[in-house]
């Protein structure tokens, strides 16, 4: 019944410990390791957005969340954003789900 049982568990109870501050060193190089890879990234690319939804002006070509591609037609107050997706068809969004502001030309060339 030995192979069950490692050495180290078998042995008197005894488990060397570490030093105490080798815990913490390991913490703080997770939680640098974590604001690296996944805070500092998603801060930008909420900043990269905000400014972005402040750039929006009448005329521009956006392309939406949901795939829609149009004009801006109408910005409204409250955050909201009138697109003109043809002549007849208007739609009424958030700002927030504007995508990328497209070059000018964009839509005549799909």
């Amino acid at each position: 019944m030995r192979f069950f049982i490692s050495d180290a568990i078998a042995s008197e109870g005894t488990l060397s410990q570490g030093s105490p501050y080798s815990i913490a060193v390991m913490l703080l190089t997770f939680i640098i390791i974590f604001y690296f890879m996944i805070l500092r990234p998603q801060q930008k690319r909420a900043k990269e957005h905000k400014n972005l939804m402040n750039s929006i002006s009448k005329g521009n070509e956006v392309l939406t969340n949901g795939g829609l591609v149009g004009y801006v037609t109408k910005i409204d107050e409250t955050g909201y954003i009138t697109i003109a997706l043809n002549t007849t068809t208007e739609v009424i969004i958030k700002r927030d789900f504007i995508t990328a502001i497209l070059p000018k030309g964009t839509i005549k060339a799909l």
